[in-house]
C-alpha cells in the first residue's frame, strides 16, 4: 500500500485503456452519479454504487488521497409526479429514500462519500451556470423555459460518439428532464422550467420563478463540492446516452476545459437475463435478499465478483451459488487461522506464496479493476496452503503474514 500504481482503466471517451495520472499529484476528484432519491435504489443501481466503491478504496490502498461526491436527484419531473401520487411533498419523499440509501450503504459497506449534495441545495450556482451559458450563446429562452443550443458546441456527443451528421436538420427541443429508453434525442435538452409555481420546488431567481432542469443539475453540485473538473466521472451504462454528453457540453461550455480525465461506467446488472422494470415485476432490492436471510456481505460479493464492463445476470440460484461459494472461502481462511503450527517452524514455499498474495491482487486490480481475477488468484493461494497446512508445513510466522496479506486485501473487496 502507498506504492505508485500502474492502474489501467477503460475510458468511455477514447474506448481505450489508459494509465491512470490523476491532474495532482497523489489526489484523486471522483464524481459519482448518485440516485433519483423519489424511489428506493435496486439491486442494478448498487451494482453500480459498489464498482465505485471497489475504484474508490482501491485508488485510496494505492496511496491516493480521493475526493468523492455522490448526489442525490430530488427535484424532477418523477419525484413530482411520484409525490402527487402518493398525496405527499416531494421532500418527505425523497429523505425518506436518501434513509434507505444509508442504510443500505451500511449493509453493503460501500463508503460514504466526501460530499453528498442534493440537487435542491444548489439551484444558485445552476442559476449561475445557465447564466453564463445564455451570456455565451450557448442557450436560449423558448417559451418561458431555457434550452442549451448543441450546435453551438463544437464536440456535442463526443461521449457516446455521436455524429454530427445525425442532428437533425431543424431545431427540435426535448422538455422533460429525463427519458425513457437508450436511444439518443437529438435536439435541444432543456436546462431551467421556467414560470413554474409547484408550491416548494420553484425559485425565485434571476432567471424568473422556475427550477433547474435534471441536466443542469449535476453540474452545479459539481461546482458546489468538487470545482469544475474532475479526474473520474462515474455512472451507469445508461448515462453514456444524453446525460453525461448534456453535462459535459454545459461544464465545457462554460469553463472550456475538459471536464474530466477518465470516464468509467459500469453495465447492468439483468435478472432472468432481462432488465430490471417495474412492469416486468422483477425488480429486486437489497432488503429483498437481506429478508430472505442472505448477509450484506454475501450480497456484496455477488455484486463485484465479475468486471465491472460486463453485464451480470441475477438469479436466486446464482446468488445462492455464489454466497456458499464466499462462505466456503471464508471457512477455508479461517481453517488456516485457527491451525495450532509448531511456533519454530516457517515454511519457506508459504512464505513465497504469501507474499506473492498482495502483488498478485494488485496486478489484477491494476487491468482495469479485474475484481474476479484477484479473488481466483486468492483463492489459488488459499487452496495451495491448505495443501501445506495438511502436511504439517505452516509455521507462526506463516499464519501472522497470511492475516496480513488478507487484511490488506480486504481493505479493498470488503467481504473478507
Amino acid at each position: 500500500m502507498g506504492e505508485p500504481t500502474l492502474l489501467r482503466l477503460y475510458n468511455s471517451i477514447s474506448q481505450n485503456i489508459e494509465i491512470f495520472e490523476s491532474a495532482e499529484n497523489g489526489k484523486v476528484k471522483m464524481f459519482t452519479c448518485g440516485p433519483s432519491i423519489y424511489q428506493s435504489a435496486h439491486l442494478g443501481n448498487y451494482r453500480t454504487f459498489l464498482f465505485e466503491d471497489i475504484l474508490l478504496r482501491y485508488l485510496e490502498f494505492t496511496g491516493y488521497e480521493v475526493e468523492r461526491t455522490l448526489n442525490f436527484t430530488d427535484i424532477e419531473d418523477k419525484a413530482i409526479i411520484e409525490s402527487n401520487k402518493n398525496s405527499t411533498d416531494v421532500f418527505s419523499l425523497t429523505d425518506t429514500y436518501a434513509t434507505r440509501f444509508f442504510m443500505d450503504i451500511a449493509e453493503l459497506n460501500i463508503k460514504k462519500p466526501t460530499y453528498n449534495p442534493k440537487s435542491s441545495t444548489s439551484v444558485d450556482m445552476a442559476v449561475k451556470i445557465i447564466e453564463r451559458l445564455l451570456q455565451d450563446g450557448h442557450a436560449y429562452w423558448y417559451k418561458g423555459n431555457v434550452y442549451f443550443d448543441i450546435r453551438s458546441f463544437k464536440d456535442f456527443g463526443k461521449l457516446s460518439h455521436l455524429k454530427s451528421s445525425d442532428w437533425p436538420a431543424k431545431i427540435r427541443r426535448f422538455h422533460k428532464d429525463t427519458y425513457p429508453g437508450n436511444n439518443w434525442n437529438i435536439g435541444d435538452f432543456i436546462l431551467w422550467h421556467g414560470n413554474r409555481n409547484e408550491e416548494g420546488l420553484s425559485w425565485e431567481s434571476s432567471l424568473g420563478r422556475g427550477r433547474p432542469a435534471w441536466n443542469i443539475q449535476d453540474p452545479a453540485m459539481l461546482c458546489d463540492t468538487l470545482g469544475p473538473t474532475v479526474d473520474i466521472w462515474c455512472g451507469g451504462e445508461d448515462n453514456l446516452v444524453r446525460h453525461h454528453d448534456y453535462n459535459i457540453a454545459v461544464m465545457e461550455s462554460v469553463t472550456g476545459k475538459r471536464l474530466s480525465r477518465y470516464w468509467l461506467h459500469g453495465a447492468h446488472l439483468l435478472v432472468g437475463g432481462k432488465k430490471m422494470s417495474k412492469s416486468r415485476g422483477n425488480v429486486i432490492y437489497p432488503v429483498d435478499l437481506l429478508s430472505k436471510g442472505y448477509s450484506g456481505r454475501e450480497i456484496r460479493f455477488f455484486l463485484i465478483y465479475g468486471h465491472y464492463r460486463k453485464r451480470l445476470n441475477f438469479t436466486y440460484k446464482a446468488m445462492e451459488q455464489r454466497a456458499q461459494h464466499l462462505r466456503d472461502l471464508l471457512l477455508s481462511i479461517d481453517e488456516l487461522k485457527r491451525s495450532s503450527p509448531d511456533k519454530s517452524l516457517e515454511d519457506t514455499k508459504a512464505s513465497e506464496i504469501i507474499k506473492e498474495m498482495v502483488p498478485t491482487f494488485k496486478s489484477h486490480m491494476d487491468n482495469d479493476l479485474d475484481v474476479l481475477s484477484a479473488f481466483e488468484s486468492l483463492e489459488d493461494a488459499i487452496l495451495e496452503l491448505g495443501h501445506l497446512q495438511d502436511q504439517g508445513k505452516m509455521g507462526k510466522r506463516n499464519i501472522e503474514d497470511l492475516i496480513s496479506s488478507i487484511a490488506q486485501i480486504n481493505e479493498v473487496l470488503k467481504v473478507l
